[in-house]
């Protein structure tokens, strides 16, 4: 009898033991199962972070829309918008910035990339010229020095699709890839006449006291905004991610469409060296909100038929050598 006492006492705290560690286990998984892993991505851009021209992407992240998508973004700067196609298709981040172009002059080579989003339906690509230059047109850039981030850049590409709509050729003027300082400082100095690049850019130049005027490359050519990018093996692998990512980015462009006033504030705000500069920031988001930003029959897609165009313009003035499937260049498919 003593026996079964002790056996049963035995299987009684056997299942008593059992019980505490369900119990603890649940008590323990019940706050991870809340809480989903945070997914670490990198993101390649193609100048430095703080130009105004990612303003976006900057505001989305200290808005906390990448941590509420479950994503946590390391930013890493390369060498221009090439740079960046080239890095991704090599492996070496999961998605980055670029021109919408950017896959059409990469694409022949080999580089299997494409845009998943277009941050704007106009250009982003601005044509400054200083108002001593006496540059009036894409035809009087013939024999001016004019400064590009650089040579891996696809601002590069776009000048010389600029020229080439006034029947010019690289060797027809002297184009200098100057770095993310150098391209405007250049041109603030009188040792470039012109440059190519993005709003911010010009900004500096008439802070510096000279006067330009800035004309958008559209007027000349069908060039395209800044584009999210990713190799085709990321959006095999990955798309939940790209979706995730596109999102919140788009989030952020729409607000600052609506308010470019209220975005500067913010973005000065998080931005570091930006304290105090509010109504440069916000002429230069304004710019944006509706000179560059607009133009998109839904926020953040590519238009088949101005991809078509541009990749028509560049066969013909031969700055790529054959033409790429349109699947190939960009896709719709996270855009919502």
């Amino acid at each position: 009898m003593l026996s079964i006492f002790r056996g049963s006492l035995a299987r009684r705290a056997r299942r008593a033991v059992g019980l505490c560690a369900v119990a603890g286990l649940t008590s323990v998984a019940a706050p991870v199962m809340a809480q989903p892993a945070t997914q670490q991505i990198t993101y390649l851009l193609p100048a430095p972070a703080n130009l105004p021209a990612f303003a976006p992407l900057m505001l989305a992240e200290k808005k906390g829309y990448y941590a509420a998508e479950g994503l946590s973004v390391r930013w890493l700067t390369v060498q221009g918008g090439a740079d960046v196609g080239k890095q991704l298709a090599s492996g070496n981040g999961d998605l980055g910035g670029g021109l919408g172009d950017t896959p059409i002059v990469l694409r022949p080579n080999g580089i299997p990339i494409k845009g998943v989003a277009l941050l704007g339906g106009r250009t982003l690509h601005q044509l400054v010229v200083r108002d001593d230059a006496n540059i009036k047109s894409p035809a009087d850039l013939k024999g001016k020095t004019i400064t590009v981030l650089s040579y891996q850049d696809t601002g590069f590409y776009a000048t010389l699709g600029l020229l080439a709509s006034a029947g010019l050729t690289r060797s027809d003027a002297r184009i200098q890839g100057a770095g993310p300082a150098g391209v405007w400082q250049q041109v603030a100095t009188g040792k470039a006449d012109a440059m190519v690049g993005t709003p911010e850019w010009a900004q500096n130049i008439e802070d510096a006291g000279v006067k330009v005027t800035m004309t958008s490359t559209d007027k000349y050519f069908p060039g395209m905004a800044q584009a999210i990018l990713a190799s085709d093996k990321t959006i095999a692998e990955k798309p939940e991610m790209v979706r995730k990512f596109v999102r919140a980015t788009i989030k952020s462009v729409a607000e600052i469409m609506r308010d470019p006033a209220a975005a500067a504030k913010e973005y000065c705000a998080t931005v570091p060296g930006y304290k105090g500069k509010d109504a440069e920031i916000e002429k230069i988001l304004t710019y944006y909100a509706r000179n560059v930003y607009p133009g998109q029959q839904r926020l953040g897609a590519f238009d088949p038929a101005r991809v078509t165009k541009l990749q028509d313009f560049y066969m013909q003035e031969k700055i790529i050598r054959e033409k790429s499937n349109l699947t190939d260049l960009f896709t719709n498919q996270f855009v919502q």
